[in-house]
């Protein structure tokens, strides 16, 4: 099946990076998960809200939270080992990517002004500041 969507105001490097993200497995939640919450889903999972302490997300595909991720994430939790973690303030109490676990050290907090994304480099979890096509490129849009 296909997915049909037009692209406003971009030029065609930027449609066809957004080509790449089309999947007819995401599901959208639209609110904060707070303590004791929890989502699975078998595919992709964007959340627009934050995910608190004590609050879990289990994807078998992406992670993508356009808040705070302050509980516990779980991407490619069918062993898919290119899944990736997003968030605006990536700060997990634990973070996994398919069979790679990690979580913060202690007593130490980065305040990134940034967007951050996880994703497994060399066997080993690494989070870097999330960058649009265009900035990788040098590209102004």
């Amino acid at each position: 099946m296909a997915n049909s969507y037009s692209v406003s105001g971009f030029g065609q490097d930027m449609a066809a990076d957004l080509d790449d993200l089309v999947d007819e497995k995401t599901i959208l939640v639209q609110r904060t998960l707070r303590s004791g919450q929890s989502i699975y889903y078998d595919g992709n999972v964007v959340i627009l809200g934050d995910v608190n302490p004590g609050a879990e997300v289990t994807a078998k595909g992406n992670v993508i939270v356009m808040g705070s991720l302050r509980g516990v994430v779980h991407a490619g939790a069918g062993g898919d080992e290119n899944a990736v973690v997003m968030a605006f303030h990536l700060q997990p109490t634990q973070l996994r990517i398919a069979n790679h676990i990690t979580r913060p050290p202690d007593n130490e907090t980065v305040e990134a002004d940034y967007p951050e994304m996880a994703r497994i480099k060399g066997g080993v979890v690494t989070i870097e500041f999330f960058q649009t096509a265009g900035e990788r490129q040098g590209k102004n849009i």
